[in-house]
């Protein structure tokens, strides 16, 4: 069993970390990752809702997310988790004008 992290990263700077969540797997793809990530901040009612959103903003480049120094491009991706896995979520700024 290891722990997960999620990490809200802007590319400005900006940085928060969750509570580290326990999880029994060894491996998961991405998409269930972004899925108990959504499912911590929004609970039973809307969750189906939200997830779609997040998987939705995920594909057309809303934010990235990095898992250790690995960027993870496919939501069907399966990532390996460790003891102390940091899961960042970096939200892309736009640039002014664009």
């Amino acid at each position: 069993m290891g722990t997960v992290t999620f990490v809200d990263e802007t590319t400005l700077g900006a940085r928060t970390a969750s509570e580290p969540l326990a999880v029994p797997e060894e491996r998961l793809p991405l998409r269930e990752l972004i899925a108990r990530r959504v499912a911590l901040e929004t609970g039973p009612e809307g969750y189906e809702a939200a997830l779609a959103r997040a998987l939705e903003a995920f594909g057309r480049n809303g934010f990235l997310v990095l898992v250790g120094d690995r960027q993870i491009e496919d939501p069907d991706e399966w990532v390996t988790l460790g003891p102390a896995t940091e899961v960042v979520f970096l939200r892309l700024v736009p640039l002014v004008g664009g």
